[in-house]
């Protein structure tokens, strides 16, 4: 396992553009946190986004302690590896929108699957803020 204190490489970042599932936990929740499955995206800037609902515990509990992390871990049949990205957290009001839309077709086929289409169009119909992590402690570990 290896830290670097603030900054994903750009090994990372190939690791991280991948469609894997992140898991979030946000300060000020349950002991022991209990981590959620998200969809992410990481930035050319070194930073982690999701969108989510803004009216959901995890905004609530950002707005009063920003502090949240997320660990993507390859799946099972690939050599073992994860990634933890910790740092603190903004509530965007903007681009949340087309970050589902980029997250999507990330995750999804939405060219070959028409419910998935129609997923996608019920998701952008609702209301939606990007949480942006601000990395300050970032641990890997690869074999």
């Amino acid at each position: 396992m290896s830290t670097d204190a603030t900054s994903l490489t750009p090994q990372d970042l190939e690791f991280l553009r991948r469609p894997l599932y992140g898991f979030l936990s946000v300060a000020g929740g349950p002991l022991p946190p209990q981590p959620r499955p998200v969809w992410f995206e990481a930035t050319a800037e070194g930073t982690i986004q999701l969108f989510t609902g803004p009216d959901t515990l995890k905004v609530r509990r950002l707005r009063r302690d920003p502090r949240a992390s997320i660990v993507v871990a390859a799946p099972v049949g690939e050599r073992e590896r994860w990634l933890s990205v910790a740092g603190h957290t903004t509530v965007e009001t903007d681009g949340a929108h087309d970050l589902a839309a980029r997250l999507a077709a990330r995750y999804w086929d939405l060219d070959d699957d028409p419910a998935r289409a129609d997923d996608l169009a019920a998701i952008l119909a609702e209301d939606w803020v990007r949480l942006v992590i601000h990395p300050e402690a970032v641990s890997r570990y690869a074999l």
